[in-house]
Formats: structure tokens, C-alpha cells, sequence
């Protein structure tokens, strides 16, 4: 491995394995705070108060999340909520579905309408015909404008991504393109039943430049079964070379316990802690070498990217899309098992496809659970995000935005976080918690420090409900 200057580096250099085996230990994400783990039944009456009040502030723009799960195969490295099916008529009618609760949504909105942020997520939103999905983007943006300047993206499987999709999306206005590659290398495909060639991601990226799409995001994932840091090398090397704006590399969460499939994978084809952190590490330094600036833990962006830019002057937002500059104070989910987060409580639909169905045939909002946070999760969320975003809390600006002693208020979180201190992963004082180069490695160590639930509920646990932070 080189040796640059540059001290973005160096933090690698501190990193050995009983440092790795200190900090391996199951642990929240934190794409919200309180975890989806602590959510609890809730009724359609109270999504619809929600609502009413949220269609109060009608100059505010919303964000929105949108679910299509329907996958005609199954990849077995993947934890979402997915629906496989090779019969594409069993999928056509969830559209339709789709559009009704949309119209639901509507007429509880009527003054609020416009739209910052639209995220078709999934499953495989491509999956549909281009025809059909056109159709209900048409009905949506119908009933929910964008802005001049929203950001409209989603998620695309290559393989079965057509460049009439590409067309379609580009004329109803998307901008945003997220490739799911995971890896290039042949074999590491086959395990993970993902097989794609360079070829047919390059094509696609292509179409999606000719059709004005500014912002292409790749996918990967490190941690895979077969895995090497020879082979994953060469993978980043690929992704470089396709000039992608944006790249999340996520670390695999191998979670057989809440995903059956995933117990297709032999544990023992997988890479071990050290080699993990190095596939991490190795494809790191690349990026960096290439001119992406780190964005959180685990994304990167070209250093002239919107979120390069908010990472310089400190306002990365997080939400369920991912990292966001995006001002939309709320996100509304549609579709089976999306979350949205409205007027301070987390919404979830319902999970199932018949009980969502059902919920939509007798005219009730298919909302199944959610929270309403307190003023100590607002708070928590708060610290916990600007962590996790901008790697430092300002305690001036929490003390006056919260009216607390932030040294009082904190006193057991700091206390927990002395380790840290000790491990060099953070710097504490009167007037800031600032992360270090080499604590952005392990902020999700950092910040559970900060995280009630954790302390009081899921610390020690027999069986986790989180995946590794290594």
C-alpha cells in the first residue's frame, strides 16, 4: 500500500486486529433514531392527525419514499424487504395499489404537494415494464409535483434495466441513477447469485449521461463470501473508471437469523474480521487516491458533489434515502413496508402484501407501526446524526436549540465515551464532541454512546438484533 500525505490516510495506519476486535460488536446504522427495532403498533387514525397537521405547513416541501419489492430472483447477500417473483402478473396489480394509496395520500394533503426528494427504492423498481411504471410515475407526479429542483432517483438492477427504462425515467424528470454492482468478480458473483458484467453497467451509465442524469451512484459491498483484497481491488478500479458521482460501500450484514436465504452462504467462504476492515481500507485509499472525498461512514463522493461540498461546511443531513442536503422536514413512505417520518413520529406501512392490500380495499391507510418521538429522542436523534454526518457536535448550538447543560444532560453518555477518548476515536471539551480521522472508521461505536435504547435494551443481548459494526 502507498504512502500518501495527505492525513485523510492515516487513520488506516492506527487500525490493528486486537484494536478491530476491541470495536466488533453488533450495532445500530442509525439511518434513524430511535431504530426501526424499537417501533410499535399504530393506528391509521393517528397517521391521519399526522397528516392533517403536516398539510398545516403547505410551503414545505415533502420527501418521498416509495417501495416496489417485486425481484424475479433473489440475491442471497441482500436484507431488504423483497418480494420474488418470475410471474411479472402476480406484480402488475401492486401498481395499481400503489396509486391508490397515493390518491389516499392526496386527498389528506391537499395543500401540500410539492415534492424535494423522490426515492424509488425496492426489491427491483426496473423490474416493471417500462410502460407500466411510467404509468403510475405519471399518477404520482400528477397528484405531487416536483420542485424545479428535486432530486428524483432510484434504484436499478443492470441486468434487467433496459435503455427504454432509462428513457422513461429521464422523461418523467429523474436525475438520479443508483447502480446496484456489489462486486465485479466472476466468482464472488456466482456465490451471491448476482451476476452482471461490466458491460451492461457501463452501457446503461452511458444512456443514463445522454439523457441528462447528473448524479450516477454505484453500490458496493465488502464483506462478501470469496472475497480477497486482490479481487475487490479490482472491482474499485472498474467503479473508478466509470467516473460514478456518488459511491456507498457497505459493509455485509450477514444476518441468517433474520434472513433465512443468507444461510445458503457458508460462513466460512466469508472473509475474516481483519480481511474484512482491509477490503474497507484498500478501497478506501483508492477512492481517495481518486479524488472522492469521504461522506459518513461508509460513502464517497467527487470532491465538487453536493454532498463533498456540505461535508466541508458541515450540514450533511441522514434520512431514510441516505445522506441528503435535500430541505424537506418530512418524508412520507409509500408502498409495503416503506417509513416515513412526519411531524417528529416514524410511520411504517404494513409489511405484508395481503395486509396492505386489505388495509387499501376497505379505504384505510395501510399503516401498520411506527413512534412518536419524545423530546429525549429528538434530542438524541439530533447528537446522534450530527455524528454520523459531520463527525462533530457543536455543544453551544445543542444547549441553545434544546435548553440543556449539555455536560449535565450527557453525563452517563460521556462517561461511556471515555474508552473512546482513551483509543483516540474522539476529543471531548467544554465546547464540542469532535470525532477523529480515525474515529469516522468506528462512528457507529462513537455513537451509540449516545443511544438510551441501546444502553438499556440491546446492550449484551444473547441474540442481536443489529448487524457487526466490523
Amino acid at each position: 500500500m502507498s504512502e500518501p500525505a495527505d492525513p485523510l490516510y492515516e487513520p488506516l495506519r492506527g487500525v490493528d486486529a486486537a484494536l478491530l476486535a476491541r470495536y466488533d460488536q453488533p450495532g445500530p446504522r442509525y439511518t434513524s433514531y430511535p431504530t426501526a427495532v424499537e417501533f410499535a403498533p399504530l393506528d391509521a387514525q393517528g397517521y391521519e392527525a399526522l397528516l392533517r397537521t403536516a398539510d398545516e405547513s403547505f410551503d414545505d416541501p415533502l420527501s418521498v419514499y416509495m417501495h416496489l419489492p417485486f425481484c424475479h430472483e433473489r440475491c442471497l447477500f441482500c436484507a431488504c424487504h423483497v418480494i420474488i417473483s418470475p410471474d411479472y402478473s402476480r406484480a402488475v396489480p401492486y401498481l395499481d395499489r400503489v396509486c391508490q394509496e397515493i390518491d389516499m395520500l392526496a386527498e389528506r394533503l391537499p395543500r401540500r404537494r410539492q415534492v424535494a426528494q423522490l426515492h424509488l427504492g425496492g426489491g427491483t423498481p426496473t423490474y416493471y415494464k417500462p410502460a407500466d411504471l411510467g404509468r403510475m410515475l405519471a399518477h404520482f407526479l400528477e397528484r405531487f409535483p416536483a420542485r424545479p429542483d428535486a432530486e428524483l432517483a432510484v434504484e436499478i438492477d443492470p441486468r434487467v434495466t433496459t435503455l427504454e427504462h432509462i428513457d422513461m425515467l429521464a422523461e418523467h424528470g429523474f436525475n438520479r441513477l443508483s447502480m446496484g454492482i456489489q462486486d465485479f468478480t466472476p466468482e464472488v458473483q456466482e456465490v451471491i447469485h448476482r451476476s452482471q458484467t461490466l458491460e451492461q453497467t457501463e452501457r446503461l451509465m452511458d444512456r443514463a449521461r445522454a439523457r441528462g442524469f447528473h448524479g450516477l451512484n454505484a453500490d458496493l459491498i465488502y464483506g462478501l463470501p470469496l472475497q480477497t483484497p486482490e479481487t475487490f481491488r479490482r472491482t474499485v478500479d472498474q467503479v473508478i473508471a466509470l467516473e460514478v458521482d456518488r459511491v456507498a460501500m457497505y459493509s455485509f450484514a450477514f444476518v441468517p437469523w433474520m434472513r433465512g436465504h443468507q444461510r445458503k452462504l457458508s460462513e466460512e467462504t466469508l472473509p475474516d474480521r481483519d480481511t474484512k476492515f482491509a477490503l474497507f481500507a484498500l478501497a478506501r485509499e483508492q477512492f481517495l487516491e481518486a479524488g472522492y472525498v469521504p461522506i459518513g461512514m461508509d460513502h464517497f463522493a467527487r470532491a465538487g458533489d453536493e454532498l463533498a461540498l456540505a461535508r466541508g461546511r458541515h450540514q450533511l443531513r441522514r434520512n431514510f434515502q441516505g445522506y441528503s442536503v435535500v430541505p424537506a422536514p418530512d418524508v412520507i413512505g409509500i408502498g409495503i413496508s416503506a417509513i416515513g417520518d412526519i411531524g417528529g413520529t416514524y410511520v411504517q406501512n404494513e409489511k405484508k402484501l395481503s395486509t396492505y392490500e386489505a388495509a387499501l380495499e376497505v379505504g384505510r391507510l395501510p399503516v401498520e407501526r411506527g413512534l412518536s418521538r419524545s423530546d429525549d429522542d429528538d434530542l438524541r436523534r439530533y447528537v446522534i446524526h450530527e455524528l454520523m454526518c459531520n463527525f462533530r457536535v457543536d455543544v453551544g448550538t445543542v444547549e441553545r436549540r434544546f435548553g440543556i447543560d449539555f455536560a449535565q444532560y450527557f453525563n452517563e453518555d460521556l462517561r461511556g465515551l471515555e474508552r473512546h477518548v482513551d483509543e483516540q476515536m474522539v476529543r471531548v471539551d467544554a465546547e464540542r464532541v469532535e470525532v477523529t480521522p480515525l474515529g469516522e472508521l468506528f462512528v457507529r461505536n462513537v455513537a451509540m454512546c449516545f443511544d438510551r435504547y441501546w444502553r438499556e435494551q440491546h446492550q449484551g443481548q444473547d441474540t442481536p438484533v443489529f448487524s457487526r459494526t466490523v
